[in-house]
Formats: C-alpha cells, structure tokens, sequence
C-alpha cells in the first residue's frame, strides 16, 4: 500500500477536546444563566409543570408504603381507643342501669310520700338545645350567644346548662339569638344547696380573673368542706332543683370578720361550652298565685266604720 494513502488523523481515543476547566466555566455559566432567566422570566416554570406530571405517579407509588405505614398505625390506634371507649361505655351503662332501677324505685316512694302527705308532684322542666355562637364582646362581663331567639321560644330568665351542669340563664332575647349571663358574672346569684349538708346559701359570681363563684354570708362555723358538691335549690322558681352548679374548692375562715370567703368551681363548662340546653323557667309551670281580696272595713251602729 502507498504510504501516501494511509489516513495521519491521531484514532478517536486520542482525540483532544475541550479542556476540564473550559467545560467548567460554560457549565457554570450556563448554570447562572438559567438560574437568572428563572427567576426573572420564569422559563424553566413550564418544564417544571411537565415533570411534576410526568414524575407524579412515579412519587406517588414511591410514597404508598409510608402511607400504608400511618394508614396501619392510625387503625391499630383508632380501635384500642375505640375498644377501651366501648368498655367504658359498657360499665357506664351498667353503672346508669342500676341507678335507673334505684331511681324508679325512689320516684315510686317519693310519688306515694306525696300522696300520703297530700303535696303536688314536683315540676318536670323541659327544653332544647343551642349552639353558642360566640362570646359576648364586654370584657368586664361573662356572657355568651346562642343560636335561638323569640322565634324558638326562648324566654327571659330561661335557665341554660350543659350536660355537666348550670351556666346561667338567658338575660336578653332578640328575634334569632340570646344573651346568656354565666353563673361567673359578678351580676349574677342563684341559689344552691349543699347536698352533703342540705344547707341553702346562694352563690356569686366572683370578679377575680378566674371562673368561680362564692358562696357569701356562710358563717365561719358552717359546715362546710372542700370538696362539697353544690346544686340548684330550687326556691327561687327559676332553675330546676336537684341540678349540679359548682363544687367548693377554697374555705378560707377568718377571725376578723363573721362569714367565711368560700370559693367554687362551676362544673359547667363556662369557657368550652359548644352545645347547651335551655329549659322553661320553673316559674311558668307554677299554678297561678290566687287573689286574696281585702276584707272590707265593717260599718259600726252610728253608720261609721273602723
């Protein structure tokens, strides 16, 4: 073969490209150069877009087995505190059906007691429910609104409670809301009893920064602990009887002054309360007071009276 014709280009092994720091500048440049366009005219906005739909199932398989990690772990605990529920609710139930038969027995004894002693059965209250709304806006004040007005049938003076106790009574009714002033108000009294003792008393609402009542004009020497549960008395025709208001907390006996300051915890929830009851005022069931007439003056023998 003529050596003329033999090909002197060096084989594409040995061929020499651009340099590793050249490559590096244009990259980096380019690099900036994208990043600018980016953030200025957002060029790369619809790849970005094309990638998240083509990536998407990609990521979603790539994140099944977390999710089936926390779908098990939330089932595992969702059912103990579903089965540790139910067991509650099964001894409560138990707990109220004893009761219930204590109570049906005590209301047939109570029912024959009343007959035996010729009184009138007690007044049952009824109601409905509400759903607070908010609070009202007067900080110096404790009172909230509900969802029910004149056109429900709600009533001034209506008491409202929870299922754990007492709130307060309804103050201001409008056509489609209610004022209720909480049994915390410094404006507000109701009567209670001491179920340990049977002793009445009425407690306040306190002014201090806290939610509590105080029990007033209590002498020093009553008997009266922490710890004692107080309910509606009943005697002031307005709340039912029987149902629980706070529970004393505080007994503070000083030789100075002749009443003891004793301090109460509401057990309705005053701050936290989302659905309530409002019931009919126990005056409106109460039979209508009878008219005593004055007797007349009687004339004398000279046509006189005295």
């Amino acid at each position: 073969m003529p050596l003329g014709t033999l090909d002197r280009s060096p084989p594409a092994f040995f061929k020499q490209g651009p340099s590793a720091v050249s490559k590096l500048l244009l990259f980096s440049a380019l690099s900036v150069l994208l990043m600018v366009a980016d953030v200025r005219f957002g060029v790369t906005q619809p790849l970005r877009s094309a990638l998240s739909v083509v990536l998407y199932p990609v990521q979603w398989l790539a994140m099944r087995p977390q999710a089936l990690a926390e779908y098990s772990s939330d089932y595992v605990e969702a059912r103990d505190v579903a089965q540790a529920a139910e067991r509650v609710a099964r001894q409560q139930l138990l707990v109220q059906a004893r009761r219930s038969g204590q109570v049906e027995q005590l209301a047939l004894e109570n029912r024959q007691l009343r007959e035996l002693l010729n009184l009138r059965e007690r007044l049952d209250s009824t109601g409905f429910a509400a759903e607070v709304l908010y609070d009202a806006a007067d900080p110096y004040t404790r009172k909230l609104i509900i969802d029910k007005g004149l056109a429900q049938g709600v009533k001034a003076s209506a008491p409202v409670m929870d299922e754990f106790g007492i709130l307060g009574q309804v103050t201001r009714v409008l056509p489609l809301v209610s004022e209720v002033t909480l049994v915390t108000d410094r404006e507000h009294s109701i009567p209670v009893l001491n179920t340990r003792t049977g002793a009445r008393g009425v407690a306040y609402g306190e002014s201090g920064g806290a939610p509590l009542l105080e029990l007033r004009f209590m002498a020093t020497n009553a008997d009266i602990e922490v710890g004692d549960l107080l309910s509606t008395s009943g005697v002031d025709g307005i709340y039912p009887p029987g149902v629980p208001v706070a529970k004393v907390t505080k007994v503070e006996r000083r030789a100075e002054t002749a009443f003891a300051r004793i301090l109460c915890e509401p057990l309705g929830h005053v701050q936290g309360a989302r659905h309530v009851m409002v019931l009919t005022p126990l005056n409106e069931q109460m039979p209508v007071r009878p008219h005593i007439e004055k007797p007349q003056p009687i004339a004398n023998a000279k046509g006189g009276r005295r």
